[in-house]
Formats: C-alpha cells, sequence, structure tokens
C-alpha cells in the first residue's frame, strides 16, 4: 500500500518544528507591537528592540511616511496590474531601477518584487546544466535554495575560506572543461549570521587566474558600507568586479523589493529570463516611490549613517569589554555568542524578555551547530545610550544565570 505522504509531517516536524507548542508565540512567530523603532510592545510590555532590520531608521521616519501615503493615495496598492512584461511596467520602476544602478556604480539594474523570491530566480536564470557553481557554505537561504534548483554541479566552499574556495574553483574548473560550461561563484557582502563581510577583495583576485563570474548578495551591506551606503563591494574598492550585485528594500530600506544590477547585456538577460518577475504581478507603485523616496535619503543623508555606526560602536565595543564573545563581525550585525541547549536558550530568553525588558533574535540548531547559542542584535539609527546600557546589563545578568546552571534547571522542571 502506497504511505500516505502526511504520516512523516506527523513522525516527523523537523529540528524546528518539534518545539512549535513550547516556542509558537513567543520564541517563534513573536508578536511585536506599536510604531518600528527602538522600543516596541512584546507581550503588553515595552522592550528595548535589537532585532528589526532598520538600520537607518527609515521605518517611521516622517519624511517617508509622508511618501508613502501620499503614494498609497494616489495610486492605492494595485496599480499597476499584470506583470511588468505584458502590462505592469511604468516611468517610475525604470527610473528607480536607473537610480539604483547608478548607485551602486552600475551600467543598469532590474527590480524585483521579494529579494528571496528574486535570488532564487536569478540563479535559476543564470546557470544551465552545464554550468558549475561555487558557493560559500554560509550563503542565506535563499541562495541554498536558488543552488538547489540547478540541475548541474555545484561545490560549496568553507565559509570565509580561501583556500578551500581555491579547491573547489580548480574542481569546478576541471568540471566545466568536461561539460564545455562556464563557473558562478556566489557569496554574501555581509554574511547576516554572524556579520563577517565576505572576502570579495581575495575572490575578485583570483579572477586573473581562473574564468569564473561573481554574483555577491548584499543585503546587509547596502546602505551600511561603503561611501554613501554604497556596499560592501564598494568598501572594498572591488564593485567592479562584481558581475551581478543584488541587494534589497527590506532592510537599510525599510521597504519591500529588491534589485539586481550590472552590465546591459545581463540585466537584460534576467529581465527576459526570471520566471519569478516574467509571471508575477509588478511592484506596487506606492513601494516603488517609497523606495524612490529612501535611496534620495541614502544618498543625501549621510547622517543616518553615521548614527547607526555610532549605535554599533558603541554596542560592540561595551559588550567586548563585558567580556562577551562577539565572534569576527566586522559589521553592524552583532552576534553574542554563548554555550548552551535549545530548552536552556528558551528559559534565557524568557528571562531577558520578561525581566530585563531586552528582546533580541535567538539562533539555536540547525541554523548554527548543537551546543551553540547566538543572541543575535541590529543597532540601528533610532537606539541610543540608554538601551546600549540596559543591554549590557541584562547580557551579564542572564550570561551568570546560564553559567551557573539556574537555565537549566528551569528547562528541566518545565518538561
Amino acid at each position: 500500500m502506497t504511505k500516505d505522504l502526511f504520516e512523516r509531517i506527523e513522525e516527523d516536524k523537523g529540528p524546528l518544528g518539534k518545539w512549535a507548542k513550547q516556542a509558537e508565540g513567543y520564541y517563534v512567530f513573536p508578536k511585536l507591537e506599536g510604531p518600528i523603532s527602538n522600543r516596541m510592545s512584546f507581550n503588553g510590555k515595552k522592550v528595548v528592540t535589537w532585532s528589526i532590520n532598520d538600520y537607518l531608521g527609515l521605518a517611521n521616519h516622517p519624511e517617508v511616511l509622508k511618501v508613502d501615503g501620499e503614494a498609497a493615495a494616489e495610486h492605492g496598492m494595485a496599480y499597476p496590474m499584470g506583470a511588468r512584461m505584458m502590462s505592469g511596467h511604468t516611468k517610475y520602476h525604470e527610473q528607480l531601477e536607473q537610480e539604483c544602478a547608478a548607485f551602486v556604480e552600475k551600467e543598469a539594474a532590474y527590480l524585483v518584487n521579494f529579494g528571496y523570491q528574486g535570488m532564487v530566480s536569478a540563479i535559476d536564470a543564470l546557470v544551465t546544466k552545464n554550468d558549475i557553481i561555487v558557493y560559500d557554505m554560509d550563503t542565506h537561504a535563499c541562495i541554498i535554495d536558488g543552488v538547489r534548483l540547478h540541475a548541474g554541479k555545484r561545490f560549496v566552499y568553507k565559509h570565509n575560506d580561501m583556500e578551500s574556495f581555491e579547491k573547489n574553483i580548480i574542481r569546478a574548473q576541471k568540471m566545466a572543461e568536461k561539460t564545455g560550461g562556464g563557473i558562478l561563484v556566489i557569496s554574501e557582502g555581509v554574511f547576516g549570521m554572524r556579520g563577517e563581510q565576505g572576502r570579495l577583495k581575495e575572490i575578485v583576485a583570483l579572477k586573473k587566474q581562473y574564468n569564473f563570474r561573481l554574483l555577491v548578495d548584499d543585503a546587509h551591506g547596502f546602505g551600511t558600507l561603503g561611501k554613501e551606503g554604497k556596499g560592501t563591494g564598494v568598501e572594498q574598492g572591488v564593485q567592479d568586479e562584481i558581475d551581478v550585485y543584488f541587494a534589497t528594500f527590506a532592510k537599510s530600506m525599510a521597504g519591500i523589493g529588491a534589485f539586481f544590477a550590472g552590465s546591459k547585456d545581463v540585466i537584460q538577460f534576467l529581465q527576459y529570463n526570471m520566471r519569478s518577475q516574467m509571471f508575477a504581478k509588478s511592484l506596487p507603485m506606492a513601494m516603488v516611490k517609497g523606495a524612490l523616496k529612501r535611496l534620495d535619503m541614502l544618498r543625501t543623508m549621510p547622517e543616518l549613517k553615521d548614527k547607526l555606526w555610532e549605535n554599533t560602536n558603541a554596542l560592540q565595543s561595551g559588550l567586548r569589554n563585558a567580556g562577551f564573545d562577539l565572534g569576527t563581525t566586522q559589521t553592524c550585525i552583532t552576534p553574542v555568542f554563548l554555550k548552551g541547549d535549545i530548552p536552556e536558550s528558551m528559559a534565557m530568553v524568557n528571562d531577558l524578555r520578561e525581566n530585563h525588558g531586552i528582546f533580541c533574535s535567538i539562533v539555536v540548531y540547525p541554523v548554527i551547530p548543537k551546543g551553540l547559542i547566538i543572541l543575535r542584535l541590529i543597532p540601528t539609527a533610532t537606539h541610543n545610550q540608554d538601551d546600549i546600557n540596559e543591554t549590557i546589563a541584562a547580557f551579564s545578568a542572564i550570561r551568570e544565570k546560564l553559567e551557573n546552571g539556574t537555565y537549566k534547571r528551569i528547562a528541566a522542571s518545565m518538561v
């Protein structure tokens, strides 16, 4: 008899799903309420919020709200109807593409509705079964899912390990010589979990020796790194060598949408071959006009990025001075590494939120190895020194309880 497809769902709910009863609505799918800011409401209490990717504080900036509101009032959320290729194209979409391309110092850009969807689709479009993909093992899930669609060979290299990278490029080159294909290398500009910059400068230096093209996902670098926030490639002085540059509006721009940028030929190819955009409704006008305003603020208001980095430096130096391990972050992303299991981490985060008024993201297995906990903080331009001081004091208190076994005992009593 054929097995019922859903038997597996009952038997194995997945490494995170098995904790759903204890976690849902609190540790996962939490409800943060009120205006997006440094302090929001959670479970009826005000908490210092370190989990919102609103780097530059644009989400509730008065100028942004004004443009968003006017655009929504003028166009609603439906216009333009249909996919851009057939009926959803406007001069404002074109303007946003042109301005994005100029901002990141590329010839052309292509606007996409969602970053995740766009990255999956772009990888699918850029490679054939004869081509080889080489990618960093710590790349974002959207890249992993795009690579999964690839019908050809792929090689993964150890995170930011150039010796491993070169070994895999050599393997890819030998394979490509057999298949007659090319090589696509994929890295992030900023790795979102640990805050490290991708080793783009070292990667592009090897383009002289090996024939490959480079795709960079700069979701966390766009707006936060480089002159005017132009991104990690500009920060490292290698923007010209990035063949396909990707950034999202969902972080520094506090909006929806994303774009790819590169040469005119490559961008035109993506426009005519990315299935997720060819057959999807166009990005609504309110979001397009809102993105134009946000991009203008990136260009003309350097004080936003300056404030972001003032807060970042204060938070990170304060945590390090208090003895916390932040790994090797080189960006605003601030991971605090602790040791413990999933039940301990739940008890610890509950204490942090309920008794200390601090809300940050918690990262555990299977995202990171077993026995490790990351409390991930995202400083923004809206935070202040009081937020930072309260957070450092709270982290010192919970670390002591984690080390003396308090959370292990609490977790055991809840089983």
